[in-house]
């Protein structure tokens, strides 16, 4: 009976998003390496003193709710925000890869079926276009090692991840020719067409219109303007990061995701780790969060008989949860008062969590059983947690427990998108995007 109940219910939450429409664009935030979820989102205060956290337990700014000391400046936005808890990776083809992980998050799909399924920015692209000619529709923010996982899938190349590394653009702009013969050019191949235009064959229109896009990205003074983030005053990078020029990078992407926003990008996901410096973070050589070493050292991982964890800054450390709880925090208070929050909806997501016991070299593994991600902006209800796990963080003991495809489920619901109505590959096979997820009835108000 209650799993009845809860079909009808994900049936009524989907419809009803799909109707209201209430997120027009949507910024995912992908901490990729699998952040610990006991360490932030779902602090266990009486956990094991062997196991548990150093970090101490604070209140946010909705009482009942705790985070760790290291979401200090996120706590004060809690009602603005809906932790989720209770999400679960369960595909055993999956598994702790990383790559498939990554993958599983920038589709919303199970990465080991037999097509390989296109990101969801690929899809919103296809499915909704742009309100932006002069950009792409889909911009991913790639400084992340797994940013490579990105998939196209089966459609159209037009609806390929714009990728940028570090903030940097390139390909958006005219080079070895001026504005005025690219133009000239661009109406003699226009007059060479008429002739096909008026055929009427789809494909032909669609060509044409990927070129007409193409021209506004390269000719529009917006469109490299929507990426210059160094325009942007001094009190509004502040709310993203400290002004000293060596504690930037983090906010800066966060920062880069809200002006493309803002611009009118439709699916803008920043998958950013602080970069390699020999100089400034000694021994930091892959700041991920995959913390299986020495996950609280004050420096770097690189302890003796160390392994896959080796590269990393321990999570207590700036590049890690205090850059990230700056610059997540600014997000969130800045797309308020732009008036953001109204219509884009904003998911902070990693792809499993960390075990609850620290293993022998003082880190945490990979974790699938449990772990958070956490939702804001177009219609999520703030000031809540869903779904509650063990004394451990181990495993979820709330009713309600989601999966990547629920998440997925979620944002297509948002966006108006029908999961239940499938999209076709260019030989008319019939693809269900986010296949048995179900939007996650809490996020819907």
């Amino acid at each position: 009976m209650s799993g009845l109940a809860g079909l009808g219910i994900s049936r009524t939450v989907e419809a009803a998003a799909r109707e209201s429409g209430q997120a027009k664009q949507v910024l995912v935030i992908f901490e990729q390496g699998g952040i610990s979820h006991t360490d932030t989102w779902d602090p266990k205060a009486d956990r094991n003193p062997v196991h548990r956290s150093p970090f101490r337990t604070i209140p946010t700014s909705v009482p009942g709710i705790q985070v760790t000391e290291l979401l200090s400046r996120t706590s004060k936005l809690a009602d603005q925000l809906s932790i989720v808890r209770c999400m679960r990776q369960p595909k055993p083809n999956v598994g702790n890869s990383h790559p498939l992980g990554s993958q599983y998050i920038f589709s919303g799909s199970d990465p080991g079926g037999p097509v390989t399924m296109p990101d969801i920015g690929s899809v919103a692209s296809s499915l909704l276009g742009t309100s932006a000619r002069h950009l792409p529709a889909y911009v991913l923010e790639g400084s992340g090692e797994q940013s490579k996982e990105s998939r196209l899938g089966f459609l159209p190349a037009s609806h390929k991840a714009y990728q940028i590394r570090h903030g940097r653009v390139s390909g958006l702009k005219l080079e070895g020719i001026d504005s005025k013969r690219f133009l000239k050019r661009r109406d003699l191949l226009s007059s060479i067409n008429v002739g096909l235009l008026s055929s009427g064959r789809s494909d032909v229109k669609a060509m044409e219109s990927f070129a007409e896009q193409a021209e506004d990205m390269l000719t529009n003074p917006r469109t490299l303007a929507a990426f210059d983030i160094d325009s942007e005053p001094d009190s509004v990078k502040e709310l993203y990061h400290p002004l000293e020029d060596n504690r930037k990078h983090r906010g800066r992407m966060y920062l880069m995701g809200r002006r493309l926003i803002e611009a009118g990008v439709r699916f803008v996901c920043i998958n950013t780790q602080w970069p390699a410096d020999g100089k400034l973070w000694p021994g930091g050589g892959n700041m991920n969060w995959d913390h299986h070493d020495a996950i609280y050292s004050q420096g770097n991982t690189n302890i003796k008989g160390g392994g896959a964890g080796a590269g990393r800054y321990g999570i207590g450390t700036w590049p890690m949860m205090p850059s990230t709880d700056w610059a997540f925090s600014g997000l969130i208070t800045d797309m308020k008062q732009r008036g953001l929050l109204k219509e884009t909806l904003v998911c902070f997501v990693t792809e499993f969590g960390r075990t609850p016991k620290v293993n022998e070299r003082q880190g945490r593994d990979h974790w699938v059983h449990a772990f958070s991600m956490v939702f804001a902006g177009a219609g999520v209800p703030g000031g809540q947690v869903v779904g509650e796990t063990d004394a451990d963080g181990a495993y979820i003991t709330s009713p309600m427990a989601y999966t990547v495809e629920d998440y997925g489920a979620s944002v297509y619901s948002k966006l108006g998108i029908d999961i239940k109505e499938p999209i076709y590959t260019p030989e008319d096979r019939p693809i269900f995007v986010s296949k048995g997820g179900r939007a996650i009835p809490e996020l819907f108000s």
